[in-house]
């Protein structure tokens, strides 16, 4: 098994950090892992974007041109890597700011409605959280409780009083996920 994932959407959205718990999440279950973070220089607000991949047998590269997984979060990474996701493979998107829909035919399309949910939930750190559990519903390449230990892990110490509420965010996003083709 190998999963080629991309996350993209804009900085401070916590797209670094969902690839970094997939990763530890990897790494927990004994997988080869490899996480590539890229993301302009604006401290927030500037693009980001991380290629993360879980494989049983050893990664020949971390630089790939397409993707079993697209997670995108702004329109600015829909027009890039729509495109890049494998026929067959998976596009999940949080609509929010979105002003043209994936129209691709070739590949399954699922819709979180992440934005919307974490500001019911009032927070906003929960964002990413949200849609890390609506792509494991779809995909569940890891155990939810390495995912908990990779949580631990990528938070400092301080923060770790909020790991039950990124665990409700994780089954919020489980029972949100929208199948749209």
């Amino acid at each position: 098994m190998t999963e080629e994932i991309i996350i993209a959407g804009f900085g401070g959205q916590g797209v670094l950090s969902m690839g970094k718990i997939l990763a530890y999440s990897g790494i927990m279950q004994d997988q080869e892992v490899s996480w590539m973070p890229s993301y302009g220089p604006e401290m927030r607000g500037g693009t980001a974007n991380v290629t993360v991949i879980l494989s049983d047998s050893r990664i020949s590269s971390p630089i790939i041109q397409e993707f079993d997984t697209a997670i995108i979060l702004n329109q600015q990474s829909m027009d890039k890597f729509e495109k890049m996701v494998k026929p067959g493979g998976m596009l999940l998107y949080d609509p929010n700011g979105i002003t043209r829909h994936p129209e691709r035919t070739d590949i399954s399309i699922y819709q979180i409605e992440a934005a919307e949910e974490a500001a019911r939930m009032k927070s906003a750190k929960t964002f990413n959280m949200i849609v890390l559990g609506a792509y494991l519903k779809i995909k569940p390449i890891v155990k939810l409780e390495n995912v908990i230990k990779g949580l631990e892990k990528s938070l400092p110490e301080r923060h770790h009083h909020l790991i039950p509420m990124n665990k409700e965010a994780i089954s919020k996003g489980m029972e949100l996920v929208k199948k749209i083709r």
